[in-house]
């Protein structure tokens, strides 16, 4: 898009980019807890999308959305990182998630329901879904699983960061892979149809919501849900 003088009309380019600005920061508010503005992340993810336009050449052979994805990205996980969102009580409130699942899974021989998971954690079934929101869509995979340890650094920097050491990485083991597969088939079906609309179709929480029926909240509720069972399993790997 050119103006009239034959120069890059950014105003244009912004305007036609900014959609994808939006549905970055909505999927990725789906790993973040309820404290993240989602409208802080479109914001950042425009000057992401601005410093894309800065620094594009077209030379290089890589289309500009492909470009422009990675530095709206790359803005939001900076972002992120500065104000490290995941807290350390977060964190351990998982843990315990997964932990009672993996008791309850020994001991039933089968995947607890809600309710049982609350009563493992001795809270109520409101109480238990409310934790569930505090630490919604956390990572399936995280570094520490597979290296042993826990550093002091922030997640971020552990987990999304380090591109030599990506988790998505990890994944590509056929061993693990194949693991991860027969988990999610495991999932109760609801939390199957959320992983497969969130991950396969790339579909975000509120398109999720209105498909089920149910509030954008509970959808998140059980995506974390759905993550904390993934994990449960996966950390035998």
């Amino acid at each position: 898009m050119y103006t009239a003088k034959g120069q890059l009309d950014r105003n244009a380019l912004i305007r036609q980019y900014s959609p994808l600005v939006r549905r970055l920061a909505h999927h990725m508010m789906a790993k973040l807890p309820p404290s993240v503005q989602v409208d802080d992340l479109i914001q950042v993810g425009l000057i992401g999308l601005s410093e894309a336009l800065n620094r594009f050449e077209a030379t290089q052979g890589v289309q500009f959305e492909t470009f422009a994805t990675q530095r709206i990205r790359g803005a939001m996980i900076d972002e992120l990182r500065e104000n490290d969102w995941m807290s350390r009580g977060s964190r351990k409130s998982q843990k315990e998630i997964e932990v009672a699942l993996r008791r309850l899974e020994h001991r039933l021989g089968r995947s607890p329901t809600e309710s049982e998971i609350a009563g493992e954690l001795g809270m109520s079934l409101a109480d238990y879904q409310t934790l569930l929101g505090k630490v919604q869509g956390t990572q399936l995979v995280y570094l520490e699983d597979m290296a042993g340890g826990e550093g002091e650094d922030s997640f971020l920097d552990r987990h999304m960061v380090d591109t030599e050491a990506d988790p998505m990485e990890l994944l590509r083991d056929q061993r693990i892979r194949k693991s991860l597969v027969e988990a999610i088939k495991n999932l109760p079906e609801r939390e199957q149809y959320i992983m497969s609309m969130y991950y396969e179709k790339d579909m975000n929480l509120k398109e999720i919501a209105a498909v089920l029926g149910i509030t954008e909240s509970r959808v998140c509720q059980l995506h974390s849900q759905s993550i904390a069972r993934l994990r449960a399993k996966m950390r035998a790997h």
